[in-house]
């Protein structure tokens, strides 16, 4: 490569790695934290996952609805989560006297309130938006996605100072030297394990950008389906005014309905409609495959509990079924526990690049 340009890359390198040095900081120790979250959060907070006792029959989620709405003031259910695991809880989330979300985790045996939390005071809600947002909503989502795009340009850049002019040199830079002194030994450790997490710091950091740019998410479309478009739509509610039809079992109906038209066991979560438009999403997720997030859905209308539509996994575009691997991509989950271990690695890893560079451009100055 020519040299003058290899400088130019150097300088970018350099002013880029200072300017986003402490949002990658940020972003990198959260996510760290955030691949481990389902771990740490049921060590932290157990009543939220598992029952004590396994009963002989559950209670219906209308009973557990009415409970919520009876003794905590909810006003609005948002969204129901079952599992197929017998010892594992009900998790609903609903709005209250005041408008905010709140969990709850209830025993499907007894219809017993074990835990809650208003969303925006859970701890992992707190670090999802330091991790996403800085705390600042669309100003910091902003600010994370052009620093996630400033720290691809980073690890090319890298990878293309890092990379010798001979390969016989090789051997020396896939090495930390950790007899040398202490200015020699960080700048080993900062391009030399630069270089051995290089790839998965790459897919974690281009798949956080789906997050942050729609221009991102519908490229990614692009590549799977050959046309330009986005995530398939939600399916609007025909009923358009509430008959008030008794229902007593509208939850329970719900998931009974979407449990028989897909029979395979698998975790049930319904989503309420946030605005006045759109249906009742119901999802059904596969238990028995390796790979999370693979989930069939059925749409309800919100008034009548009609089904309005069905859509198996295996009827997904090619682009839905990328967009549903992201999230176990991005958080290393998609593997299990190995894949997770990689990525907490490489993200702690990631989290002191700021500071090995830091040090190296202070030793250069010095």
């Amino acid at each position: 490569m020519n040299k003058k340009i290899k400088k130019s890359i150097g300088w970018l390198h350099l002013w880029l790695g200072l300017g986003s040095g402490l949002i990658v900081f940020i972003v990198a120790l959260t996510g760290s934290l955030l691949v481990f979250e389902k771990e740490i959060d049921q060590f932290l907070n157990p009543e939220f996952y598992t029952v004590s006792t396994i009963g002989s029959t559950k209670k219906t989620l209308d009973y557990c609805t009415a409970v919520l709405e009876k003794d905590y003031s909810v006003k609005k259910i948002s969204r129901i989560s079952t599992y197929n695991d017998p010892m594992r809880t009900i998790v609903i989330v609903g709005k209250n006297k005041d408008k905010e979300a709140q969990i709850f985790s209830m025993d499907p045996y007894t219809g017993k309130v074990l835990g809650t939390v208003l969303q925006k005071n859970r701890f992992y809600s707190i670090v999802l938006s330091l991790h996403r947002q800085l705390l600042l909503d669309d100003v910091g989502e902003m600010i994370t996605g052009i620093s996630c795009l400033i720290f691809v340009f980073m690890l090319i850049s890298g990878l293309i100072l890092w990379w010798p002019k001979k390969m016989k040199n090789l051997k020396q830079r896939l090495t930390v030297k950790w007899s040398a002194s202490f200015k020699r030994v960080n700048w080993d450790f900062h391009s030399t394990f630069g270089f051995y997490s290089f790839l998965v710091l790459l897919i974690i950091s281009l798949t956080g950008l789906t997050w942050s740019f729609k221009w991102f998410e519908s490229g990614m479309y692009f590549l799977a389906d050959g046309a330009i478009k986005k995530a398939s739509p939600k399916v609007e509610n025909p009923t358009k005014i509430d008959p008030k039809l008794d229902q007593t079992s509208f939850y329970q109906n719900l998931y009974r309905k979407t449990d028989s038209i897909f029979p395979y066991k698998g975790n049930i979560q319904i989503r309420m409609p946030s605005d006045t438009i759109n249906s009742i999403l119901v999802l059904k997720e596969y238990a028995d495959i390796s790979i999370p997030n693979q989930s069939s859905a059925v749409y309800f209308d919100k008034y009548t509990s009609k089904n309005i539509e069905t859509r198996p996994y295996e009827s997904f575009s090619n682009g839905d079924r990328v967009r549903r691997l992201i999230y176990p991509i991005h958080t290393g989950s998609i593997y299990g526990y190995p894949t997770k271990i990689i990525a907490f690695l490489v993200t702690l890893f990631a989290l002191t690049l700021p500071i090995s560079g830091l040090i190296i451009w202070l030793g250069r100055k010095k």
